[in-house]
């Protein structure tokens, strides 16, 4: 299933498309991270923030700061019809802090469905006895999250 692309209008994009991203699966208590290249169109997990309020972001900046993105891609979460819900505000209210703090084009995907993409490929590789079982769930989430951006920005 095709997720819908859910990019911020108010938000300018780069002059042009960023090459460099870091996504995030916001969660109320945990936040995965992974970073990818559009020009592999392919992401890798790095990690999961286990913080919250100003917590978050200060770790958010570490990566931030760390593997220097173009851009961020945030998971915004939807109900199956598409419909807002409470994970969606927060998810909305965080990407407007990240804009305001990293000064950096935050891009929202549509997330539905990552986390269980996610524990179904932890639990597939685990019953076929593969190391990846060992990834984290959420910093996975993160790698979906921006793969469906480069599916919805192919050139």
């Amino acid at each position: 299933m095709n997720a819908p692309h859910l990019e911020s209008s108010n938000e300018p994009l780069p002059a042009r498309n960023p090459q460099t991203l870091m996504a995030f699966d916001l969660g109320q208590k945990r936040t995965g991270v992974a970073f990818g290249s559009a020009m592999l169109a392919s992401a890798q997990p790095l990690g999961v923030i286990q913080a919250q309020g100003d917590q978050r972001l200060q770790e958010m900046a570490q990566y931030i700061k760390e593997w220097q993105p173009e851009a961020l891609v945030v998971g915004v979460p939807l109900h199956p019809d598409g419909k807002p819900h409470e994970q969606t505000r927060f998810a909305q209210n965080m990407a407007k802090q990240m804009r305001a703090q990293f000064k950096l084009p935050v891009l929202e995907v549509d997330e539905r469905y990552s986390t269980t993409q996610a524990k179904s490929w932890v639990e597939d590789s685990a019953l076929k006895g593969g190391q990846k079982a060992n990834i984290n769930v959420d910093a996975l989430s993160a790698c979906i999250i921006l793969n469906q951006y480069f599916e919805t920005h192919k050139s």
